[in-house]
């Protein structure tokens, strides 16, 4: 069967898909007819140095990131088929091979590396370049990612996942969470609010409760504020939202009229546009999305063993 890539954007990322279904032919390189035989190992066309008129970035440069990305998937080869120049200076344009072993069938992708060598253009995203190319949003994240937090206190191994109390998908994604942090003893987990303002007309005053929450009661007292608002997700998005986020507050073990008039304090409402923005600085244009020691992943875009197959190379190399 063959898989999806959800957004164009995330072509680079390969979070799934087998290659020859999702990298369209670009016209630059032409794939060799596949041979009939069945199960035949990929082959790849021979490499002409011609296609290579750029020197930055190199061949290694582009393989190492292509591991970083790719290494989690052992059926996963690929071959760098051009680095070239642009019309824009310093701008180069590289092109790529990909495979998934044993299929014969070929697909090809390219993007554009920033004439710093620090940034790629994919599709309409800006991605981080290089040998450890999440490192930056890493860093962000270990300085910066101060939600409620489960699992392991040292900041090591992160996962961090923005959310939304009114979004369907991150009510569903909280047992993935809890699965998670079994399988990953070591990992730091921290719940980020990123409310969806545009669609979801309560998202940041549920938010702003769970900062009060947080703020009075504590990490224990913030979860299950989190279980109980989404478990009342149908009355968070109707008519009753103010007495659910107060039945949310009373399940925490809080009074609600103390959380209900911390809620409209400015202070509780910049940490939520604080949280807000390290979502927005990191990209985040939909939720749920979780941040492997950097990596950036929607979590109900990729299938629970191949998660946990990603986390375990990303937190495998992060040592």
């Amino acid at each position: 069967m063959q898989r999806r890539y959800l957004t164009a954007a995330l072509a680079v990322l390969a979070l799934s898909a087998s290659a020859a279904s999702v990298f369209p032919q670009d016209g630059q390189i032409s794939a060799p007819t596949p041979q009939a035989a069945p199960a035949a190992e990929p082959q790849f066309p021979p490499v002409d140095p011609a296609n290579f008129t750029s020197t930055t970035p190199t061949k290694d440069q582009v393989d190492s990131f292509l591991k970083a990305t790719w290494g989690y998937d052992t059926e996963r080869v690929w071959q760098v088929a051009a680095i070239q120049k642009t019309a824009a200076a310093g701008i180069s344009k590289v092109q790529v091979w990909v495979a998934e072993k044993p299929s014969p069938q070929l697909g090809n992708f390219s993007f554009f590396v920033t004439a710093d060598g620090k940034h790629i253009i994919a599709q309409d995203q800006v991605l981080d370049f290089g040998t450890r190319p999440f490192d930056n949003a890493w860093h962000t994240l270990q300085q910066r990612a101060d939600g409620p937090s489960r699992g392991a206190t040292g900041k090591q191994f992160m996962l961090v996942e923005f959310a939304d109390f009114e979004c369907p998908h991150c009510k569903e994604a909280e047992p993935i969470v809890d699965k998670l942090l079994q399988d990953f003893p070591q990992a730091h987990y921290v719940f980020q609010s990123f409310p969806l303002v545009n669609i979801h007309a309560e998202a940041f005053t549920a938010a702003a409760f769970g900062q009060c929450v947080f703020q009075q009661g504590g990490k224990d007292a913030f979860f299950k504020y989190a279980e109980s608002t989404f478990d009342a997700q149908t009355a968070l998005a109707g008519q009753g939202a103010d007495q659910a986020l107060r039945n949310s507050v009373t399940a925490a073990g809080l009074d609600p009229d103390k959380v209900t008039t911390c809620a409209g304090t400015a202070e509780a409402k910049s940490a939520v546009h604080s949280s807000m923005q390290l979502g927005i600085d990191l990209n985040v244009d939909q939720t749920p999305m979780l941040f492997v020691d950097g990596r950036g992943l929607p979590m109900l875009a990729v299938p629970y063993e191949q998660l946990k197959k990603i986390i375990e190379w990303q937190f495998a190399n992060d040592k």
